[in-house]
Formats: structure tokens, sequence, C-alpha cells
């Protein structure tokens, strides 16, 4: 072998080295990738001229930004944060608390938490084990971090960004100094959000100082899909069907809604969500600004917008949800006894608050206002999220959802939800909707095919489930599928009933429980029918089942869970507490996800 060949096979890799390396650079990020190389470089040259290379390329400080969203919208803040502080020059890393290793905290210099808080004061699914992690005695001290806090909730309930807080607390507990003070946010949460995003990159900046470079940008790697349409930017899609699919005589009004995304190219999962934005009703409009004794065309100011007060109440301003900071605002206006009883309990005032409309507050204690004032004590319209019950592999350019229609009674009027009313009665087939779609990487089917899955969905919460099964289906997948569906009677709300009992009679459904509360004197839910199967669904996750609930938090899911811990109990031959900590790691391993409201 000649020398310059020797010298040659000296310098490569041998087939394990090889390997080695590309199994060890696979997960990385571009950034890491092009930081890497650079220690690399550093490392060659400094060994050469006998320089630790570590002291040659010491990685450039970095701006961590953490996510736990449950429904999207911190997720979304996040990405546009990145997007912000990579723009001038900050070397970003951006993850989703879920993908983020507890023990690595330590590790970093400059973090920034976005979090929104779920149900009771509860962390998000994919932030409960960073959050169990920080408040647990294995946290370590966190003397050379610098954090921010950035909290979203809704001071409807009363744990307000309480996810938020605690991140703050154990942080801050743990010796980690505030870059900035946190910031409580609102479900109107866009100017906050603008102001304290600011804020804080320009405060890193002056952080980072000369380890700003903006004229080295290396494409920032995202947390998920992208799409030309968003929340801030909707696609305006087309109607095509609203059909009611409970009996004529349910005590429920139930619609199978099917929207056509014709040529916009918009892609989703199932799993995912899609984002609503409505217009109230002209008629409950027309009435709440008679009562009010005001003008509809009067003039106001809306977010530095000029518009009438019948155009900012129609597509601005929410009055079919009522704020607990309306109900102290009207008390005071009004000097009612009742009102101003009511804004001194928080917790009576958000009871109210969520059985009453904004129309129903204003009837019942008279006052004076004008129109400006009125709409400035108004929150925005957000949003409505629906969980898709649909598979593009199956509908393509079609998406479906399953919308209960919110109707109740108040002193002789018709009361009716803003967004589920819209989609199922006031908006006429062939009319214009806008949507986004909200990706939810916390309810996926697992990758591979042949793992069997257990679902829990009653009434509405049947929607993602409809969708697993057109892709398991479309996919071929082998996995056996198990489904628990509840609600009130058999014969008017089996929703979706002749799809479902297609699939069984296919082999595709393997198991079917149902559970009608009002077909028998006593009662039955579907953590009943969890309790009557329990070893066979202990033998399901033994076997390495994924397990999946979709529906109403407050009480069916806290139920199912009771019941799961149970049955986890009993058959594992382990203590509540052992039974607990499986299912935490079922969540953990990403076997146990949630889509609950």
């Amino acid at each position: 072998m000649l020398p310059n060949q020797q010298n040659l096979q000296k310098t490569m890799l041998d087939a394990d080295q090889l390997s080695s390396l590309q199994n060890t650079i696979g997960s990385y990020s571009p950034l890491q990738l092009a930081w890497a190389s650079g220690y690399l470089a550093a490392k060659s040259e400094g060994a050469s001229a006998g320089v630790s290379p570590l002291a040659v390329a010491a990685p450039a400080a970095t701006l961590t930004i953490l996510f736990g969203s449950q429904t999207g919208n911190a997720k979304g803040v996040a990405k546009a944060l990145a997007a912000q502080a990579h723009a001038q020059g900050i070397l970003v890393d951006l993850k989703s608390m879920s993908d983020f290793k507890p023990k690595s905290i330590k590790n970093l210099t400059h973090l920034l938490i976005i979090a929104s808080t779920n149900g009771e004061g509860e962390a998000p699914d994919d932030a409960i084990a960073l959050h169990e992690f920080l408040a647990s005695k294995k946290a370590p001290k966190l003397d050379n971090l610098h954090y921010s806090v950035l909290a979203l909730g809704d001071t409807s309930y009363e744990f307000f960004c309480q996810t938020g807080k605690d991140f703050d607390e154990y942080l801050s507990k743990l010796g980690a100094k505030q870059m900035s003070p946190r910031v409580d946010c609102d479900v109107d949460y866009d100017a906050d959000v603008k102001v304290w995003s600011d804020s804080i990159v320009s405060k890193a900046k002056a952080l980072f100082g000369s380890e700003v470079d903006t004229n080295n940008v290396v494409a920032m790697p995202t947390a998920g899909a992208m799409s030309e349409y968003t929340k801030q930017a909707p696609y305006a899609a087309e109607l095509s069907l609203s059909q009611k699919i409970t009996g004529r005589d349910s005590a429920k009004d139930v619609r199978h809604i099917e929207i056509d995304l014709a040529d916009s190219g918009i892609t989703y999962q199932a799993g995912d969500a899609l984002g609503v934005w409505f217009e109230n009703d002209s008629a409950l409009v027309t009435e709440l600004i008679s009562v009010l004794n005001l003008s509809a065309d009067e003039s106001i100011e809306v977010a530095g917008t000029s518009l009438s007060l019948a155009q900012a109440l129609t597509s601005t301003l929410e009055i079919t949800q009522t704020a607990v900071n309306f109900i102290s605002f009207w008390a005071d206006k009004s000097q009612d006894k009742n009102l101003l009883t009511l804004s001194d309990d928080k917790n009576a005032a958000r009871e109210y608050a969520g059985n009453h409309q904004i129309i129903d507050v204003v009837k019942a204690a008279p006052a004076k206002v004008t129109a400006q004032d009125f709409a400035d004590a108004l929150r925005k319209i957000t949003p409505r999220l629906y969980s898709i019950a649909s598979s593009q592999a199956e509908v393509e350019e079609e998406v479906h959802l399953t919308v209960g229609l919110v109707e109740y009674n108040e002193n002789d009027h018709l009361r009716s939800g803003g967004a589920s009313s819209f989609l199922g009665k006031r908006l006429a087939e062939g009319g214009t909707v806008k949507v986004f779609i909200e990706h939810n990487d916390n309810f996926r089917l697992p990758e591979n095919g042949d793992t069997p899955v257990i679902m829990i969905g009653p009434g509405t919460g049947i929607a993602p489930f409809r969708a697993f099964m057109q892709e398991r289906e479309a996919t071929e997948a082998s996995g056996d599928n198990w489904l628990f569906f509840g609600d009130q009677t058999f014969t008017q709300d089996f929703l979706y009933q002749v799809e479902w009992q297609g699939y069984l009679k296919s082999g595709l459904l393997t198991r079917l429980d149902l559970a009608f509360s009002r077909d028998q004197a006593t009662k039955i839910y579907v953590q009943d029918r969890l309790r009557e199967k329990a070893s066979e669904i202990f033998a399901w996750l033994e076997r390495g089942a994924h397990l999946y609930i979709c529906g109403d938090m407050s009480r069916m899911a806290k139920d199912v869970e009771l019941a799961l811990v149970d049955i986890i109990a009993e058959h594992g031959k382990l203590s509540t507490e052992q039974a607990q900590d499986y299912l935490k790691e079922l969540r953990n391993a990403k076997r146990f996800q949630k889509d609950v409201y």
C-alpha cells in the first residue's frame, strides 16, 4: 500500500465508528448539526495545536423555548416567539415539553416557558413530566439559569394560569433568575403576548451580547407542520353538510358537519382539531342593543379599528360566553345588589357567568352605559376547537366534525352556543366558515399499525375515534381496536351507529362496549363498562395497547381515570399509588392520551 493510501485509511472511520456517528447525529436538529460541525473542526485544530477543544469551541448561548400546550395555543405562541428571536440572530432551541428530558434542565442557561393550564389548575399532558420533576426532590439547583414564563389561561376558571404560576415558583425556588416577570394571559392574549415577546427578545439580545449573530443564520427547526392558514389567517371554507344525527325524541341535538377544504392544500392528521371562527346571531345582537338602549350604527373602536356597534357585536366581540370580569363591570354600573354580592364571591360569579349570557346579565340589572364602555368590557371572540371526525385518507379535501348544539332556556328565552348554533342552524349549506387546523401531537395513533388501541369516547367524544377507524382502515393497520361509547339512549343517541356496526362486522373493530345511561332503572356509564371488563383491559395494556379518552373533562374523564387506576391496582396486584405510577408511565410513553374539554 502506498504511503498516501495508508494515511488516508488512518483518517477514515471504521464501520462501527461510522455507524455510531450516524446514530448520534441522526436526531440532531439543523442548529445542533451546525454547532457540532464547528465543534469538530475546532477539536481537530485544537488537537494539532495542543489546545483543549472545549476552550476553542464553547457552545454558543442558546435560548431554549419550551411549550406545554393542550389545545395548541401555547405551541402557536412559542413558534412565533422562536421565529422572532431567530430573526434577531439568537440561537433558538424550540421544543414541546414532551420532547424535553427534565433532568437536562441543569444544562440550560436561558429558558422561556410558555404553558397553558388544563382543567382545574392541572398541567397539560405534554407538560406533566417536567412539572412533576421540578416540584420533586430530584430537581437540581438552577443558579445559572435565566428564565421567564408566559402563562396562558382563562379567568372563567378558578385556577387561572396555575401551570405557569407553578413553573415560575418552582424555578425561582431552585435558584433560577427571572429575565422578565411572568405574564398571565386571558383567552384574548394577543396584545399581552406581543408586549412580552418584544421585551424578552430584547433582553435576550442584551444578555447574549456578542454571541448574537445576525449574519450567520441557520434554518430554525420547527415543532410540527406549518400551514399558510392559521388562527390569525383562517381559510374561508364552504359548509357542505349540516345533518342532525340524534333521533327525533333525543334530548340532544348533535350534528354531523362536513366542510369542503377545496383546493386549500390544508392537511391534517387523525387526532387534530379544527378551529372555527363564527359570527353571533343577528337576532341576539339586535335584542342586546335594544335592551342597552343604544344605536346599532354608533361607531366604536375595537383594537384600533372603527366599527359600528352592530358589526362589533356580530363579528368581533364575545356575547354568548360571559367572563367573570364582566360580572364585576356590570355590578359596578348597575349597582344591583345581587350582582354586587356575586362579584365579591369569585366562585359564585364563575358559576353565574357559566350559566348566563351577556344579554341575561344586562336584562336582570338595567344600567346606562356608553357603547364604547360596553364594548371595552367584553372579550373578543375566540375560535372554538372541535375534534376532527374524519381521516383525509378517507374523505380527502373535506373535514368532518361532530357538534353538539348548545341550547338552554333562560326565563323562557332560548339561548344558543355561538359556534355550535352557527354551524348547526344559522349557516346555510354552501355558506362560508373561516377555519384552520390545530395540530394535536398529544393525541395520535401509534406509529406501528400492529399496536392495539382502546378508545373511550361517550357523546361527541366519539369524533376523533371515527377518524382513527377511517385511518386504521385506510392504512390496513392490523392492530385490535376496542371502543367504549356511551350516551343517554340506544335508539336516539347512538352516534354513527351504522358505521360502528359495519366496522364490527368487517372485523376492523374488535370489540364494542356500550353504556346508555337512561335505558334502564340504574344509570350505566362508560366507566361502569370499563370495570366490568377489567381483566381484559389490563391484559390489553400488558400487551402494549394505547389508551385514549375523549370528551367531558369535568366528570367523565375523572371517573374513567379513577376506574383505570382501580383496574390496574386489582389486576396488576399493585397499591393505588403504584397503579397511579403505572398510568403515569403509560402517559410518559405516549400510550395514554386525552382530548378532553
